[in-house]
This record gives structure tokens, C-alpha cells and sequence, in this order.
């Protein structure tokens, strides 16, 4: 697998820029430092969708006594689990970890910061949220501010769940999807939804160009029915460059889909799938 040189450069895989290096540091200040430049905004958009979901599956009776469990899917630095249970915006996030202000502190600092900073903004309605990433720096910064209850590293795609994220997926009832489609396939929903003891509902975006139907055939194996408006889009980022665009072009195409407007402006498109259990529909 291609990854990001250590000089920042962008390397390559089947057509689509990787930043491997910028989730194996010990905090996000990396990441925000690439990504907010190419204005990547996906989870801006599923923020109220995430936040909506996750409060209709809380008020299903599934005859739990504890609050259905959160579990956020390719994590990183436990993002989407910042905007779902604090005031605050990926905009508000991005200047903050880029500011010159975050760039002058330690690791150590900077974990002291945003535990302040996020147990102010913890909001009322939150809910418990676990974290699944294969970089572990990653997650270890999002538990230790706080963002996360717990985190996990297995790779689903390469083996069965540990018994501590088997234990863990007998609490969750909701799993949270944003840009990791590109990465992970029906293997690891196979392992996720074999472990789940409650009614698992699914919110992911994913890329347009992506196949999404074979987890969508995974999901209906196991009784989850997907709803899809194929009609709607929600921006991702700007390319790397002129042969990134080419790349999902050609791709989106493939897929049925028309890149009019949308990579053919500039910018990757997501589609948004919710699936939720045919008799919560």
C-alpha cells in the first residue's frame, strides 16, 4: 500500500491520493494542516445527519436498559465524535488546530487544551461513541481528550474482531461512515454485524466512486434494508491534482453516474446510504 512521503508529497493508489503519514501522528494538527487546504468538508455535512440518527436510534425501545452505543467507522482522530457530541464546527476545528497558537505546543500540551476545550462543549444529548482505526496514534489522541469511550485498532479486513471490540459491539446500535469507504469493504461489516447483539442501524457516506452494493448485499443479509437519493450529493474536497480528477471521472462514470457538475467541477461527491432494520422503516 502507497502512502504519503515523509516530506509531505502525495503518493498514489489505484488512482486516488493517499495521505497515509498524516493518521500516524500523535495528534491531528497534521491532518488539519493538509486537508484543510483542499477544503475537505464531509464531516461538516454529516454532522446534523449523524446527530439526527443517532437520536432516533436512542429513542427505539430495544429493550436495553443502556443508551445505544455509537461506533464510528476509519475514526482517525475521533472527528465525527467531536461534532456529534460538541458545540463546535469543522471550520472552528480546523483554525483551531492550524492556529499558531496549536502549532507552538507539545503533544502533551495540546492534549490538556482540547480536553478543556471539549469537556466545556460537551453537549447535553451526547451520546457514547467507540472508535474503529488501524492508527492507533490516531485513536490514542481521541480517548485521551476525551472524544472517544473507547477505541479499537483491528483491521476487519484482515481477521475476526478481538474479543475486547466483540465485547464492545453488543452495546452498539448506530455505525457512522465518512470517507473510509474507499478503504474498507463488506469484510469488515460482515465482522461488525456478526458481533452486534442490538439493532444496528447504518449512516455512511461514501464516495461516488465507489460500489457501495456489496455491503449493501452484506447489510441485507442481515436484515437491514438501504435507502439511497442518488439525486443528492455532498461535496468531499478539491482534488490533488488534474490526474486525481481524471481518475474519479472516469470512475464515477463507470458506476452509472454523471460527473457533470460535480468532478468535473473540481471537488469529490459523496451519496449518503442510511440502512436501518426492515421492521424500523
Amino acid at each position: 500500500m502507497a502512502g504519503s512521503g515523509a516530506d509531505g508529497s502525495v503518493s498514489v493508489t489505484g488512482g486516488k491520493s493517499r495521505f497515509d503519514d498524516i493518521y500516524d501522528r500523535p495528534d491531528p494538527r497534521a491532518y488539519f494542516g493538509r486537508l484543510a487546504p483542499l477544503e475537505y468538508e464531509i464531516p461538516h455535512h454529516a454532522q446534523p445527519v449523524f446527530r439526527r440518527v443517532a437520536a432516533e436510534r436512542a429513542a427505539v425501545d430495544d429493550g436495553r436498559s443502556h443508551q445505544p452505543t455509537v461506533l464510528d467507522l476509519c475514526c482517525s482522530y475521533g472527528i465525527n465524535a467531536a461534532l456529534l457530541n460538541h458545540d463546535v464546527t469543522l471550520a472552528e476545528m480546523a483554525e483551531r488546530y492550524t492556529s499558531p497558537a496549536a502549532q507552538a505546543m507539545s503533544t502533551a500540551e495540546l492534549i490538556a487544551w482540547d480536553k478543556e476545550f471539549y469537556a466545556q462543549r460537551r453537549r447535553p444529548d451526547a451520546v457514547p461513541v467507540i472508535g474503529l482505526d488501524v492508527s492507533s496514534p490516531a485513536v490514542q489522541y481521541a480517548l485521551a481528550v476525551g472524544l472517544l469511550d473507547a477505541a479499537f485498532t483491528d483491521d476487519l479486513e484482515q481477521g475476526p474482531p478481538s474479543p475486547q471490540l466483540d465485547h464492545a459491539l453488543a452495546e452498539v446500535g448506530l455505525i457512522t461512515l465518512t470517507g473510509g469507504g474507499s478503504y474498507i469493504t463488506d469484510r469488515t461489516f460482515t465482522a461488525l454485524l456478526g458481533g452486534a447483539r442490538r439493532p444496528v442501524w447504518v449512516s455512511a457516506f461514501v464516495l461516488r466512486t465507489v460500489s457501495y452494493e456489496p455491503v449493501e448485499r452484506t447489510l441485507a443479509a442481515h436484515g437491514l434494508h438501504t435507502t439511497v437519493d442518488s439525486s443528492r450529493t455532498y461535496p468531499q474536497r478539491r482534488f490533488t491534482d488534474a490526474r486525481e480528477q481524471q481518475y474519479a471521472i472516469e470512475a464515477v462514470r463507470k458506476l452509472g453516474h454523471d460527473p457533470a457538475g460535480l468532478e468535473e467541477a473540481g471537488r469529490f461527491h459523496s451519496l449518503y446510504y442510511e440502512s436501518r432494520p426492515d421492521t424500523a422503516r
